[in-house]
């Protein structure tokens, strides 16, 4: 499948409304792409008003700071189709469902220890037709006899912790011979992260967001990169 890339016309009927700074970065978006990012705004001010997700100052910012905050991600990773992605401590969906809407052909598991937040990811899902996610009421540690080719997070957990989560449930090997990324852990972080990687024990490529998206709330928010 041919993710997005390039510039497109927006379909006349669909108004993006705050949704338009994703086209700033990502354009070919499919009419269904273009309707799931629209009616996101909706879905998560209703549930944000029933179980907080997200803070509330940060709301109306919602395709900023949480929608395209994700979607870093997805402008350094190409992940393949029938890839299967873990999102650790997803919260109200974050990475993932970003994600899942950018990757209609990969698997998305996410997961996170508190039940209602997993209650406003799952309406949402629905909300907007998304099929490639399903959800776990757990804590990573916990899970078993499943392996993924990425593990992402945002800004749930130090480095450390995140990698002895993430690593047992890695694949060994690549999805694909030609891949361009290894099985690994792929979190978002702020501010300075040289004491927090050191205490990790690993050695993570680090991306600066700014260098993909230049607003100015990604400054000193940094893309981690650690390979199995």
């Amino acid at each position: 499948m041919a993710y997005p890339e390039k510039k497109l016309e927006l379909s006349p009927e669909i108004n993006m409304q705050h949704a338009d700074i994703l086209y700033k970065y990502f354009t070919e978006f499919t009419p269904q792409q273009q309707e799931q990012w629209q009616k996101l705004e909706g879905l998560y001010k209703e549930w944000n008003e029933k179980i907080n997700v997200i803070s509330r100052k940060d709301i109306d910012s919602l395709y900023e700071k949480h929608v395209l905050h994700s979607l870093s991600i997805a402008a350094s990773f190409d992940f393949e189709p029938g890839m299967e992605i873990i999102d650790i401590g997803t919260g109200g969906g974050f990475p993932g469902i970003p994600l899942a809407i950018f990757f209609p052909e990969v698997k998305f598991l996410l997961a996170d220890s508190i039940a209602k937040k997993l209650k406003v990811v799952e309406a949402v899902a629905e909300g907007i037709g998304l099929t490639n996610i399903s959800t776990r009421h757990t804590r990573a540690e916990e899970i078993r006899n499943q392996k993924f080719d990425f593990a992402v997070s945002r800004a749930v957990a130090p480095l450390k912790d995140l990698w002895t989560w993430a690593r047992p449930l890695l694949k060994t090997k690549p999805h694909s011979p030609d891949a361009e990324h290894k099985p690994g852990l792929i979190c978002l972080k702020g501010g300075d992260l040289a004491v927090e990687i050191q205490e990790s024990g690993t050695r993570p490529r680090l991306m600066e967001v700014y260098d993909l998206f230049k607003e100015e709330y990604f400054k000193e928010k940094h893309l981690l990169y650690v390979p199995r």
